[in-house]
């Protein structure tokens, strides 16, 4: 199962309180994320936090982005190489509720 590609999460919206985006697999597992896009879909400016760590976290020190703003109708893609422990959840938020819409991509191999 080595590199095999994954849509990881989404489409969804991001909620207004820390939730999970992604939830790890199985321990025998890890995950490389790729790819992050986000779309504002609504007519005004939104901000999202995303963290890694804890299921539901949103722990200072965790952030991978902290209340960046996306503006009104447009888009944010975050391409990485950010490799994932079966501990490790990619939790997030919204400043509002379903106005942001998130997808993650990446890869999927056996520890």
């Amino acid at each position: 199962m080595a590199g095999t590609l994954k849509r990881l999460a989404g489409p969804a919206f991001l909620a207004s309180s820390a939730a999970n985006i992604y939830t790890p697999a199985a321990s025998t597992i890890y995950t490389v994320i790729r790819h992050i896009h986000i779309a504002n879909v609504t007519a005004g400016a939104v901000t999202f936090s995303l963290y890694v760590g804890a299921t539901g976290g949103s722990a200072a020190g965790t952030q991978l982005f902290e209340a960046h703003s996306i503006p009104a109708r447009s888009e944010f893609d975050y391409y990485c190489v950010l490799r994932m422990a079966s501990t490790d959840f990619l939790t997030g938020l919204a400043s509002a509720a379903t106005s942001l819409v998130i997808t993650v991509e990446g890869e999927q191999g056996v520890v």
